[in-house]
């Protein structure tokens, strides 16, 4: 398990005085109200304020005081510490624990590995066969159960191979 969680991506400042919009990689937006700290590059920030608005988190962060500083941020990835992380329902997994799971159908077969999962009203799975890559979407149907304890994401065969661009 990872030690840390993605949880958004800067898009850009907002404003003058370092406030920065980020697109959250969470169920809402204001999830990203829970957090105390966050990690962007190598450097932790203490949130001073979280706000949420069209779909979008707005961030104040401790020691990005103005406009030039929080443009350092854009598209980086913002981080927290699983400790922080709320606890999900029994459904739902981090997709970081996703990442590195080999994708198996139900009788079995090895299909890949995952190596990216791109947050969507439904997500795009993305899996590497030797050095070629087959992005399929978690369409209704196609995947049956993950197991992040073991490492496996079952899948449908004849659903995937509907989905699946090959």
């Amino acid at each position: 398990m990872h030690k840390f969680l993605t949880v958004a991506t800067v898009l850009k400042p907002q404003g003058i005085r370092g406030e920065i919009k980020v697109m959250p990689q969470t169920d809402s937006a204001e999830d990203l109200k829970d957090f105390t700290s966050v990690l962007i590059g190598d450097t932790k920030y203490k949130v001073l304020a979280c706000r949420a608005a069209g779909g979008y988190a707005f961030l104040t962060l401790r020691g990005i005081a103005d406009r030039n500083a929080a443009e350092l941020l854009r598209g980086k990835e913002v981080l927290v510490d699983r400790s922080e992380a709320p606890e999900l329902p029994e459904d739902r997994v981090y997709i970081a624990d996703v990442i590195g799971c080999r994708l198996v159908t139900a009788e079995g077969e090895l299909l890949g590995e995952v190596t990216d999962v791109t947050p969507a009203r439904t997500d795009i799975y993305t899996i590497s066969v030797g050095d070629k890559e087959i992005m399929f979407p978690a369409a209704d149907g196609v995947i049956l159960s993950v197991d992040t304890e073991n490492g496996i994401v079952t899948v449908d065969k004849k659903r995937f191979e509907e989905v699946a661009l090959l």
